[in-house]
């Protein structure tokens, strides 16, 4: 379902704990789709435009949440969440709390066996998106936990972004959600790195986007390619780049010469290299996965396939 096209479920009240950019955000798309909100934040006054289009405004975190059975928790990090709702865990008792807090899978898992203990239905979600982008189709929120309390509010969660059920795991939507960021950051940190060895020779950050874009958009379709390599276990398959060919010092090098610092690229080398030196130059460069898997995955890193 679009998230421009959901509808509200008749009746139903939401709480939002949190009125930061996002949380702000949160709750303007739930009264714009017209449903009945109960809104606080820590800090006194950033409620104001929503309680002018018709939110209702708690004075204290017991009074919000026993406004309605949902309460959403958009706060600021992990330690927040228990900081907001350990004082009133009498008055969450029985209710439901989706937590669109940021946190790690532990965190979030940790914040799961919480609510249990109490009594509380708990889903996490992580939304992969910026305030602006909520309600529209390229806005992107995992959840992970409580298939049933998933499906029960879905309609809801789709009012504000694509909803993407990740498994019964509560740490599993905070877990891709930081997995795409990492992603990302590292790739902004490339540009970033980039754009430092040819400004020391005068070429702008501008000039340099123009050149970069359309190639790292090119590169991203091999990403397909790299996944079924890992997945398959196999990096002696034909047609793959191998480490050995593959060796980053000539870049860190030329990066010293210009006298930028070339500590992101030495950091993808130095991958490369403990694979190089167990023996596996050969094979092809999506073995450097094996550097940095998870040892619960089975294999330890660096391992052999």
């Amino acid at each position: 379902m679009s998230a421009t096209s959901a509808t509200p479920q008749a009746g139903l009240g939401v709480t939002m704990l949190g009125l930061g950019a996002m949380g702000d955000a949160l709750a303007s798309r739930l009264l714009g789709v017209g449903h009945d909100v109960t809104v606080w934040n820590r800090t006194p006054g950033r409620d104001t435009k929503l309680v002018e289009r018709g939110a209702q405004a708690a004075a204290t975190v017991a009074e919000a949440v026993v406004a309605h059975p949902l309460v959403v928790a958009c706060l600021l990090r992990h330690p927040s969440v228990h900081q907001a709702l350990d004082p009133v865990v009498d008055e969450l008792r029985g209710r439901t709390l989706v937590n669109l807090t940021t946190t790690t899978p532990d965190e979030a898992r940790e914040l799961a066996d919480w609510a249990s203990q109490h009594d509380i239905a708990y889903l996490d979600g992580a939304i992969m998106a910026v305030p602006a982008m909520i309600g529209t189709p390229g806005a992107l929120v995992f959840y992970s936990g409580s298939q049933t309390l998933f499906d029960q509010h879905r309609h809801l969660f789709d009012s504000w972004a694509t909803s993407v059920y990740e498994g019964p795991d509560a740490g599993m939507a905070s877990l891709v959600d930081l997995a795409m960021l990492s992603g990302m950051y590292q790739m902004f940190a490339g540009f970033f790195h980039g754009a430092a060895m040819v400004g020391s020779e005068g070429m702008t950050a501008s000039e340099f986007a123009a050149r970069q874009t359309p190639f790292i958009q090119a590169m991203t379709n091999g990403f397909a390619e790299y996944a079924a390599v890992i997945d398959a276990g196999d990096y002696t398959a034909p047609g793959q780049q191998s480490l050995e060919f593959s060796d980053l010092t000539h870049i860190i090098r030329a990066s010293d010469e210009q006298g930028v610092n070339p500590s992101t690229l030495a950091a993808v080398q130095a991958l490369i290299s403990q694979q190089i030196d167990a023996g596996h130059g050969s094979e092809g460069l999506a073995r450097a996965f094996e550097s940095v898997r998870s040892v619960k995955g089975g294999r330890p890193a660096g391992g052999a396939a």
